[in-house]
């Protein structure tokens, strides 16, 4: 079966769309030919389709392991309006309907079956599901195998005996958000088998990422949210207790909110969500625990209440914010005093090499908040993304640049008081202690030191510690210092600060953030009828409560934007509209176009200029495919900077194997420097071994030259000659 005979009608009858989504065509491709699949693909990106319209296409049951009670039942209850037999299994079901679904299920009547990996591996179960005729495997939110990811879960590891009871069902892994690390850790643990493996860009180009230093936060955040009309939101908050504080004070203002943590009972926790799905309330504030079954696509903004302990928890939820592919905002509210917070809770953990990684991620995690480059450079590049301009343009970082100062006389005098430390003898000093010497202080800590004897002391008086301190942090984030340690950091000075002060160069630095700078993103808005769209807005709610489901289940906010801006008044225009199938159409067409007949007979249609194709929507460039999954991920470290001996170390892999998979990259036009390989010598020994020489094995060059040279520089080196000639 091709896509254009087979898969588009079914995406257009069921689910409303005439085109596929970046990368989504070639993962369903891949499933459809049997092959075990990796897709990771942002949030918004259309992952879920990625395996729900192969299900169609196919003839048996796709399996789909899902985390989240919420998260299966939502993802049901939107396949039954869109006219696609799917059900699932937990321990929310009575025994009767639970034996009813099975029923239903060996009878062939489903086509997707949602359960939970605690389900599947309970008791003999396992037993059960071979008497289905499964035909393919879906694991959902597949970072959850890693314990590396951010949501690890324990049971997720049992996977590999699902596929030793179904061994040759093909699996599809889907994730959001995964390191290197973890997407090598997902192909280890599901033994996926010479998998295609679709890694798409990272960036959301229509969130716009704001930071703010932290004062008052509770006015910030109720200004914030009170500025954005009837939209709804998430605030993420690091402990149960300032989650429902933050509840309580927006009721008080006027927004209807409610909190979410673990520490609440289920049906409290289950009923406030509840109620934020359906827009009975417009904000929810929430620990972590809040967010992952979450599939409400309206969420129109996020703001991080506290600091995230690390940019991939950072990135997965403000990913929660337009999914539906709308304008949001994300901001988050930076204080150093979180950082400190965080760190007492990172010394009660006794593994030290875990504690290590998570202050390093926390460390991580700050310098994003604190830096003055484009947002989208910090966080694509933390997955190992370049983005390839100079600016974003969405985000408050490009939009309202920070101003900027002349710090030379002040980077002088942090790298001199570094200098002098050292000359005293005695071990170094972190940032806070440079800080207090530089502004006079008389802590026992630097009298008990001499620090009070060095030349350096006082002489910066004009500012205050914490003054000193942001000024060592830039200095830190541009090179010129070089903070390392793991409970106590110490700062050094770098080669290129030696530079900076023998050569007296000019430093500039930006000033600090501002409160309410946030800027107003409207990339990706579809311009349309608001009038009418909030007509139908209104209408969605009353459908939908009356179904007893989330208003976005009957139509999403973009499927009404289009409608208040097409004006579709019989069935053939109602089906143009992205979203509507032949079940909503049948479903809910009616009263829909009622409402725009109704709405026509007093009002004007209005003319609306066409909107941008997706060509023309900004978006980094998705990293280039290597030949296989291994290799992608040798790649993908590559391109954070990482050599081959680092590499070789981390993958636990020979050096010449890696040094094969980056040839593989280059010979499929993967851009790189000949100089992180070889030197210019080793160059004109190469050139000169291989002039004439055609022949595919290297041996008798490497003879040649005495075995000097690796075979990986060789074949490396005829990879860029080969794809620079090409």
């Amino acid at each position: 079966m091709t896509p254009d005979a087979g898969l588009l009608p079914l995406l257009k009858k069921h689910f409303g769309y005439g085109e596929f989504r970046p990368l989504q065509q070639d993962i369903m491709e891949a499933a459809l030919a049997g092959r075990d699949t990796l897709a990771i693909l942002p949030t918004g990106a259309g992952k879920s389709l990625c395996y729900q319209l192969p299900a169609l296409a196919r003839e048996g049951v796709t399996l789909v392991i899902s985390p989240l009670i919420a998260l299966m039942k939502d993802q049901v209850d939107q396949l039954l309006a869109a006219g696609v037999a799917a059900t699932f299994l937990n321990s929310t079901l009575s025994p009767d309907e639970n034996r009813r679904r099975l029923d239903e299920i060996r009878d062939g009547t489903c086509k997707l079956v949602y359960l939970a990996p605690e389900r599947l591996m309970s008791g003999d179960f396992l037993s059960t599901v071979r008497t289905w005729n499964v035909t393919a495997l879906a694991v959902d939110e597949a970072h959850c195998i890693s314990e590396w990811g951010h949501d690890f879960r324990p049971e997720y590891r049992r996977m590999k005996e699902l596929r030793r009871a179904l061994p040759d069902v093909p699996v599809i892994a889907l994730t959001a958000t995964a390191t290197p690390q973890v997407r090598e850790d997902i192909l280890a643990q599901l033994a996926l088998r010479d998998p295609a493996v679709f890694l798409a860009s990272f960036n959301r180009p229509n969130l716009n990422y704001v930071v703010e230093p932290k004062e008052d936060a509770v006015t910030r955040i109720v200004s914030f949210i009170k500025s954005r009309g009837t939209d709804s939101g998430i605030v993420y908050a690091q402990s149960r207790k300032r989650s429902e504080d933050l509840a309580a004070s927006l009721r008080t203002s006027g927004i209807p909110a409610v909190c979410y943590h673990a520490g609440l009972e289920t049906t409290e926790r289950a009923r406030n969500q509840e109620a934020f799905l359906r827009d009975e309330v417009r904000v929810v504030c929430a620990t972590v625990a809040f967010g992952m079954g979450i599939n409400k696509p309206d969420v129109r903004f996020v703001i991080h209440a506290d600091l995230p302990k690390n940019l991939e928890g950072y990135y997965q939820e403000t990913g929660r914010a337009g999914r539906d592919g709308l304008p949001a905002d994300c901001l988050l509210l930076f204080s150093r005093g979180d950082v400190t917070k965080h760190l007492r809770f990172l010394d009660e953990i006794s593994d030290e090499a875990v504690r290590d990684n998570a202050r390093h991620q926390l460390e991580t995690m700050a310098d994003f908040a604190e830096s003055d480059a484009c947002r989208r450079i910090g966080l694509l590049g933390y997955f190992g993304e370049s983005w390839i301009t100079d600016g974003c343009g969405a985000c408050d970082n490009c939009l309202t640049p920070r101003e900027t100062w002349d710090a030379t006389v002040e980077a002088q005098k942090i790298l001199s008081c570094v200098l002098r430390v050292k000359q005293a003898g005695g071990p170094p000093v972190g940032i806070r202690h440079l800080a207090d010497i530089l502004s006079g202080s008389r802590a026992e800590r630097i009298l008990s030191r001499n620090h009070d004897k060095l030349s350096t002391y006082g002489i910066g008086k004009e500012h205050s510690a914490a003054k000193w301190t942001e000024i060592a942090r830039q200095l830190a984030r541009k090179g010129s210092l070089t903070v390392e340690g793991g409970n106590y950091p110490v700062v050094s000075v770098s080669a290129d600060g030696m530079a900076l002060l023998r050569e007296r160069k000019p430093v500039t630095l930006s000033r600090l953030m501002v409160v309410g700078k946030a800027a107003v993103l409207r990339a990706g808005d579809i311009e349309c009828d608001m009038e009418l769209f909030e007509i139908l807005r209104t209408h969605r709610k009353q459908v939908a409560d009356a179904a007893g489901m989330p208003p976005y289940v009957i139509f999403s906010d973009v499927a009404l934007r289009h409608m208040a801006r097409a004006y579709p008044v019989d069935d053939a225009s109602f089906l143009k509209i992205p979203g509507v199938g032949e079940r909503k159409l049948a479903d809910h067409g009616p009263g829909f176009i009622r409402e725009i007949i109704s709405w026509l007979e007093s009002h004007p249609r209005r003319e609306f200029a066409p909107l941008p194709t997706s060509s023309t929507t900004p978006a980094a460039k998705p990293p280039k495919p290597a030949v296989n999954a291994t290799a992608q991920i040798t790649l993908e470290l590559w391109r954070s900077g990482k050599s081959v001996d680092a590499i070789a170390n981390e993958r636990k892999l020979g050096f010449s194997t890696i040094e094969g998979h980056l040839a593989q990259a280059i010979a499929n036009g993967e851009p790189v420097d000949p100089r992180r390989f070889y030197t210019a010598q080793e160059e004109s020994e190469m050139r000169a071994a291989l002039h004439g020489y055609t022949e595919e094995s290297l041996k008798p060059v490497h003879n040649h030259l005495g075995g000097r040279i690796s075979y990986g520089k060789l074949k490396i080196f005829r990879a860029i000659q080969e794809h620079t000639a090409g």
